[in-house]
């Protein structure tokens, strides 16, 4: 569970993170993640999560939302049959936190900055 997250912070289940991170579904985080693009998300980014098959992804793009989807992205992913929501982190963070122990395997992304 996502305990807490401000610009650039986030606390999961009581680790501290400072840096974009990936939740797969089994629970692993991996910290850094980093974009090839910097502020654009292109599917080589998310080749740890899609090796990992999650049925749902939800996508933080940032405080403000500056980190955006590469146009037909989701519809790749969503292809690919893996649900995906794109929302600022904040909001993210929420949503993440509300599809816990729903059915189904559950992925995250989040951009802690902009």
């Amino acid at each position: 569970m996502i305990e807490y997250y401000s610009f650039g912070q986030m606390l999961v289940d009581g680790q501290e993170y400072g840096k974009d991170l990936m939740i797969l579904p089994n629970g692993e985080i991996v910290s850094p993640w980093w974009r090839k693009t910097g502020h654009e998300l292109i599917l080589p980014d998310l080749e740890i999560i899609v090796t990992a098959k999650p049925n749902i992804l939800v996508i933080g793009t940032g405080s403000s939302g500056l980190m955006r989807p590469k146009p037909g992205l989701i519809s790749t992913l969503e292809s690919m049959g893996t649900k995906t929501t794109v929302l600022p982190t904040k909001q993210a963070v929420n949503e993440y936190n509300s599809l816990i122990g729903t059915e189904g395997k559950l992925a995250a992304c989040f951009h802690l900055t902009c």
